[in-house]
């Protein structure tokens, strides 16, 4: 029972103040990722020192392949660096133990993919509520819960329509939705408006920031789209395995 509440702290507890002193809810250090093909190795991160302020929304752009996703699968917890760590609060993910790595991926993050993965014969209200339901929610409560967060997103009408049935937007829309129903403090988006068109685009973008700043989330998004990556708080070139800042975004502390 000990070791249960300890574990409940380590992921949900607001860190007041970081090691450096700085409201920090994220680092990394000498964050390193590497991949072999046949005798050749992949290095799409080489030593990634990233810091970032609870409240902060950051857009990590780079061409195909730089490792974007990859960076977020380890912020995510759904990778293991070959070598770095990651420290969310004042906890590094690699001193977890597995319990403690499933509770951090399920209450502490939320994660938006490109394609959202949603099962198309359930309900969009059903498959909002999944992530409560693997918590061991009753079901009736999971269902409202989800109903509720999908009025947030603008989809009050929609709860019962099977998830296959609606436009790739509202589909999206039911991903995000998913995503914070367990109400995270760290929101991660790879690539959210990459199968959209643009004005889909904007509509989510807008949609994102709007519930970045109401439920007072911290928020990394990998995209393309340069055009909505200098609307953040801070933009960041993810290339040859390097994070640098990238030209053209919002001074830190200028935020929207």
């Amino acid at each position: 029972m000990h070791r249960q509440a300890s574990t409940a702290i380590a992921v949900e507890a607001s860190p007041s103040r970081a090691l450096s002193g700085s409201p920090e809810i994220l680092r990394t250090e000498a964050l390193r990722k590497t991949f072999h093909s046949g005798s050749q190795e992949i290095v799409p991160l080489n030593g990634i020192d990233l810091h970032v302020e609870r409240g902060e929304m950051i857009a990590i752009v780079g061409p195909s392949g730089a490792g974007k996703s990859t960076l977020l699968h380890l912020l995510a917890a759904l990778d293991t660096p070959t070598s770095g760590e990651v420290y969310f609060a004042r906890n590094s993910l690699r001193s977890l133990r597995e319990a403690e790595l499933a509770e951090y991926r399920n209450r502490a993050v939320g994660f938006v993919w490109q394609r959202h993965h949603l099962l198309p014969d359930f309900t969009a209200a059903e498959n909002v509520a999944m992530p409560l339901l693997v918590r061991g929610k009753a079901h009736g409560q999971a269902i409202r819960v989800a109903e509720d967060w999908l009025g947030e997103v603008g989809l009050a009408g929609r709860a019962g329509q099977r998830a296959g049935e609606l436009s790739g937007g509202e589909q999206q829309r039911v991903a995000i939705a998913r995503a914070l129903v367990n109400q995270p403090s760290l929101l991660l988006a790879d690539e959210p408006t990459g199968d959209l068109d643009e004005r889909s685009a904007e509509a989510i973008f807008e949609l994102m920031q709007r519930l970045h700043r109401s439920h007072q989330l911290t928020s990394i998004l990998a995209t393309h789209n340069l055009s909505l990556a200098r609307r953040t708080d801070r933009a960041l070139l993810l290339e040859h395995g390097k994070l640098a800042p990238a030209g053209g975004a919002k001074p830190q502390g200028e935020r929207g």
